[in-house]
């Protein structure tokens, strides 16, 4: 069967196809491409039109460009959705990825989508999850129960560790804004709850420390592991684990909180990797794309990952220290709280690491 090459017009990877294939799916964006050489007549009706070819891609792809355009932004990332309340179907290895823009407000952010999709590619493309085992929380999923509300994710959270088993990998990630609150129960060496603030956070509160601590972390058994990455403001020890890495004396320091109050798991490990150290603000930069908005962390942790495989987890935090330090310098850094012009000599972002174990 004869191929021919054609260009997906969002991502601008290159595909070959067979020549009497009419749709097909980029493996990259995972947009459904038109491939017909015209446009038929339904695709006219549905306001469908050609792109211009380049070089020998002989092969033009149509776009539809009404109003309910198919914006790659605005796809599900759900791709096979299912209940959050349903334990069948588990795979061993599972996520739940939040990133909360803040649309309808003055606390709106634009990097958390990017840092979302970033992270979803991440784990498929490098860790081998699979697609039906991720869930995704933003406010383009256009299906409620996807929506970044403060109860969707504690029970996306109660999905991810529920009935877990030895061997499960799991993996929880937050882009948005992180804040913190005066602690009354002693739980914390510095007197701060640290806290993710869920689209509705006005109306419905903050989520504490102290619950994702109880929702996710004491109930991982022997065998296993989940990794928490934390891309907001004041979210160094967000799941109160009992160890914080100091990277300068390359050892584990006590995070235990004075009450004695019990923050361990049930066997088996967390790790967490923040953004920045509980009294930091993260920041956002376009600096890496030139034209979209990242989470700084989140990109340079991809970037790396992708680049150098099997790190530990030390020589990971040290080179995204180093890449921060690379942007710092450019003068590129963004931070997306509201009250930066508060906390001008606050800017310096210093990921941290914390586990439930030294």
């Amino acid at each position: 069967m004869d191929t021919k090459k054609i260009q997906c017009y969002h991502c601008r990877q290159r595909l070959s196809i067979k020549t009497n294939e009419a749709k097909v799916k980029c493996p990259g964006c995972k947009l459904l491409l038109e491939c017909s050489s015209s446009p038929s007549s339904y695709q006219q009706q549905k306001g469908f039109m050609q792109i211009c070819p380049r070089g020998n891609f002989g092969c033009n792809i149509m776009k539809k460009i009404r109003n309910d355009e198919i914006s790659p932004n605005k796809r599900s990332l759900n791709t096979k959705p299912f209940s959050l309340s349903s334990s069948s179907s588990r795979p061993s290895r599972r996520a739940v990825l939040c990133g909360v823009s803040y649309n309808k407000g003055k606390f709106r952010l634009k990097g958390t989508i990017n840092d979302v999709r970033n992270m979803r590619d991440l784990l498929i493309n490098s860790f081998k999850f699979q697609e039906e085992g991720i869930i995704v929380l933003t406010e383009e999923e256009k299906d409620e129960m996807y929506s970044p509300t403060k109860k969707n994710i504690q029970k996306a959270l109660e999905w991810l560790v529920n009935d877990c088993r030895k061997g499960d990998s799991l993996v929880f990630y937050f882009s948005g804004h992180g804040l913190r609150q005066p602690d009354f129960n002693n739980d914390e060496t510095d007197g701060f709850d640290e806290t993710i603030c869920p689209v509705d956070f006005l109306k419905e509160g903050m989520i504490i420390d102290n619950d994702i601590n109880s929702i996710i972390v004491k109930p991982l058994k022997e065998g296993v592991t989940l990794h928490a990455i934390v891309d907001a403001c004041h979210s160094g020890t967000i799941l109160d684990l009992e160890y914080v890495y100091n990277k300068y004396q390359m050892t584990w320091e006590d995070n235990r909180p004075p009450s004695g109050a019990r923050k361990a798991t049930d066997g088996g490990l967390a790790i967490c990797l923040s953004a920045c150290q509980d009294n930091q603000l993260a920041s956002d930069t376009s600096a890496f794309t030139g034209n979209t908005m990242n989470g700084v962390m989140t990109y340079v942790l991809a970037e790396i990952v992708n680049k150098h495989p099997g790190l530990s987890y030390g020589d990971l935090l040290d080179l995204i220290y180093e890449r921060i330090e690379e942007v710092k310098k450019n003068d590129c850094l963004v931070n997306t709280n509201f009250l930066r012009r508060f906390f001008k000599d606050k800017l310096s972002q210093k990921p941290t690491l914390s586990s439930s174990g030294s």
